[in-house]
């Protein structure tokens, strides 16, 4: 009598057959190098991003913390003139999704941008979007009355 093996998920399994595809092709050392590139843009991110506004950070991208993520929301008490939801529909218009999204159970008043640095998403673009998230911050400093409005369209969880 034989077993079977099954995985149930509730999301295709392509993106986890490609990652194990590129580990068997890429070997341990290969891998671990295409990992930490990409955890290395997460920080420089992280860090850069910190110096343009009043942010917590939940995540900073680092391996210890996980995944290779920037994840932060405005520091309590801190009104920077604009919402994340302003700003994630700025940087929308010009071309990147970086979501704001409430959080669940109980902390669904507190807002969060993310950022996923993936395979690809090298330096080189990490430093487009930090060109188009300061001309983001420019614009919405210079049109305070516009904000607001990308909260009712902006991405939901639930």
């Amino acid at each position: 009598q034989i077993g079977t093996f099954a995985i149930n998920f509730s999301r295709p399994a392509g993106q986890v057959i490609a990652q194990y595809y590129e580990f068997l092709r890429l070997g341990r050392e290969g891998y671990t190098k295409v990992q930490n590139a990409s955890y290395q843009v997460a920080a420089y991110l992280a860090d850069e991003i910190a110096k343009l506004g009043p942010y917590e950070f939940i995540c900073t991208g680092r391996p210890d913390e996980g995944i290779p993520a920037v994840c932060f929301k405005l520091k309590d008490g801190e009104d920077p003139g604009y919402t994340l939801y302003d700003l994630s529909e700025r940087l929308r218009l010009r071309g990147w999704q970086v979501p704001a999204f409430t959080l669940g159970g109980e902390a669904t008043d507190i807002v969060v941008m993310r950022i996923m640095c993936r395979r690809g998403f090298e330096m080189d673009f990490a430093e487009l979007l930090l060109e188009d998230y300061k001309a983001s911050l420019k614009y919405l400093s210079d049109h305070p009355k516009l904000q607001g409005i990308a909260q009712q369209n902006s991405f939901k969880h639930t």
